[in-house]
């Protein structure tokens, strides 16, 4: 005897696991999230190599593609019957591929043996100064507000009382933990050794995901169109498209802005002679990597230092830095990136102050994009919502409108008083007229 499946019952069974499984998530969620996140950091840390893989894959494909195609094809198509074989495509891989990783480790190299040393030294410089660079200030201050001795006396009560503890902080807390990271670095430590592993075994699995990245493509689609339907299958690959044009766009640009806006510092605090200028441009690069609040996190820092040091070099660094600001603002950044995340300046604010919440620095990073294909994707959403009720899902659409006509599904703009006043007697009239 043929058992035949009754498509009702399954798909009411299958609807009930569901809802059990569902509910048992909900359960977890408010009562032991404790259990979630652990199992989240668990897994986290087991897949961690593999995320360093991708990340580093992710980060160098574009340079890979550059050398490919600006470079070895073209100079491979420069030779009489030049037939680029499969085998010459591989050979091509592996060498692009091999200067990427060479070029990527020497940038790591340069920032850590050349430049972090110099930094660490002009930070510990700078502490064990600090007494007389606190004297300088007062002194500067009492030169300052000779004609006030009212408000003389109590900015240098207030400077005498603080400058002890900021003294303290400095020698006792922040030079400890300096002169420690100064070791590690020295000794090839990143950290721990577990972070070194991930790393190495994340290198490798780079290469092989650089390797056959096409590949990873071309079966991740196939699953795709397999898993739905040809409509639905589209809006997904649609979908991953611009959420990897918006990550790899923003991500490889803000880089390359903060990178030129920190050789910039750096040419234009050596030209005005402004103190500890390498350290001063390394926190200017790094911290404009963050949109928005970047350029405010490195001057203000960088001020305090210089400020301690020289206050007039101070006021020269605050009007560099506000012009080198607008000029990234205006013609630098909006020429490297574009409008690559198509987010207004509040939007930008809600997603710094979002991710920089729950993810710190790395969420102010990578919040922006985050929240530009979110918000893509509400409004794909809202458009889609709308052209299946037939209403308008243009923004122009809805601009100064009054209501929506129920029976046309088209905005009615907004009108004076009288006006709305005439419609709608001309409406009463009209149903009169139909009674």
């Amino acid at each position: 005897m043929k058992f035949r499946w009754n498509k009702k019952y399954l798909y009411w069974g299958m609807t009930a696991f569901l809802v059990v499984c569902a509910s048992m998530l909900f359960y977890f969620v408010l009562f032991r999230m404790d259990v979630l996140f652990r199992g989240f950091r668990r897994l986290v840390s087991i897949m961690m190599p593999i995320i360093c893989g991708a990340i580093i894959a992710y980060l160098l494909i574009p340079i890979v593609n550059f050398l490919e195609k600006r470079f070895f094809y073209p100079l491979l198509s420069k030779k009489e019957n030049a037939v680029i074989t499969k085998r010459k495509q591989k050979a091509v891989r592996f060498a692009s591929i091999f200067l990427a990783l060479i070029l990527a480790l020497l940038v790591i190299y340069s920032l850590i043996a050349m430049i972090m040393p110099s930094i660490l030294e002009n930070i510990i410089s700078i502490i064990n100064d600090s007494p007389r660079y606190f004297q300088n200030i007062q002194h500067w201050l009492e030169s300052l507000l000779k004609n006030n001795p009212e408000w003389q006396d109590m900015v240098l009560d207030n400077v005498e009382t603080f400058s002890p503890r900021l003294e303290a902080f400095l020698n006792d807390q922040l030079l400890p933990q300096l002169k420690e990271i100064l070791q590690h670095l020295t000794t090839g430590v990143f950290g721990t050794l577990v972070f070194i592993k991930n790393v190495l075994i994340g290198l490798i699995i780079s290469v092989y995901l650089m390797l056959d990245k096409e590949k990873f493509v071309t079966q991740s689609k196939m699953c795709v169109y397999a898993l739905f339907d040809a409509e639905r299958a589209n809006q997904i690959v649609q979908a991953f498209r611009f959420i990897h044009k918006t990550f790899g766009g923003f991500i490889s640009g803000k880089i390359i802005d903060s990178l030129i806006i920190g050789i910039l510092c750096y040419i234009g605090t050596s030209l005005i002679g402004t103190p500890y200028h390498l350290l001063v441009s390394v926190i200017v690069g790094v911290t404009n990597v963050i949109p928005f609040f970047g350029p405010y996190l490195g001057a203000i820092p960088s001020a305090f230092i210089i400020l301690m040091v020289n206050p007039l070099q101070c006021l020269y660094f605050l009007i560099f830095i506000l012009i080198l600001q607008q000029f990234d603002g205006n013609i630098l950044g909006p020429k490297i990136l574009g409008d690559s995340t198509g987010l207004t300046s509040f939007m930008v604010i809600v997603a710094i102050l979002l991710f920089g919440g729950l993810l710190g620095v790395p969420g102010m990073i990578i919040g922006v994009p985050l929240w530009a294909v979110f918000i893509a994707g509400v409004r794909y959403f809202r458009e889609h919502a709308l052209k299946k009720k037939s209403m308008p899902s243009e923004d122009k659409a809805y601009e100064n409108m009054d209501y929506l006509d129920p029976e046309t599904l088209q905005p009615v703009k907004r009108t004076s008083e009288l006006s709305k006043g005439a419609v709608k007697r001309k409406k009463n009239e009209e149903e009169e007229e139909k009674k």
